[in-house]
């Protein structure tokens, strides 16, 4: 039996736009969470139906643009096919560092360059709020999502063994760092 290759979406890649989310967009991002935790349900910690049960007013406050937290969505027109958040606490000591998260792009879209483009976004805005460094964590077994994160300057910095639990499974994350006051 032969494989027919994913069909990507006929569109011209740089009309993709990246942007932060808003309160208009969180039917959108739960739909695209729910997505990505059937598509990678050891890359994210809330099981499908944790995610399922969040209520609008609690997807709207988790994608809420604040002075510490930030989520970006990558559009294709009005369709939002990627997105990651960017968090840091308030607290004076920890000011200086931020937590990437939820990076994911529709598999429909991969391989087009729209996850650097949210990091890169991500980045940026870390830079422009005086973040130092930044955090992230990806189970080990996710050596293109580990590979894309390198290849933007993260370094690993630890591991955490047994990490998440998927039914009776465990995966490691491995811990990684990208510094921004070298």
């Amino acid at each position: 039996m032969r494989m027919h290759a994913l069909k990507r979406p006929q569109v011209d890649d740089t009309q993709v736009v990246i942007k932060p989310l808003t309160r208009n967009d969180a039917e959108a991002f739960r739909a695209l969470r729910l997505k990505a935790i059937q598509d990678s349900p050891a890359a994210l910690w809330p099981t499908y139906e944790e995610e399922a049960r969040a209520t609008l007013e609690a997807v709207i406050e988790r994608i809420r643009k604040t002075d510490h937290q930030i989520v970006f969505g990558a559009f294709n027109d009005l369709e939002l096919i990627g997105v990651t958040g960017l968090r840091r606490e308030a607290l004076a000591q920890v000011a200086h560092r931020a937590m990437l998260w939820g990076v994911f792009v529709d598999v429909a879209w991969r391989g087009r360059g729209i996850s650097r483009r949210l990091l890169e976004t991500a980045i940026a805005h870390a830079r422009e709020t005086h973040v130092l460094q930044i955090h992230l964590c990806v189970h080990t077994e996710n050596l293109r999502a580990e590979g894309l994160y390198r290849s933007v300057g993260f370094e690993e910095n630890g591991l955490e063994a047994r990490a998440i639990r998927v039914g009776n499974r465990f995966y490691d994350e491995r811990r990684m760092m990208l510094r921004l006051d070298d």
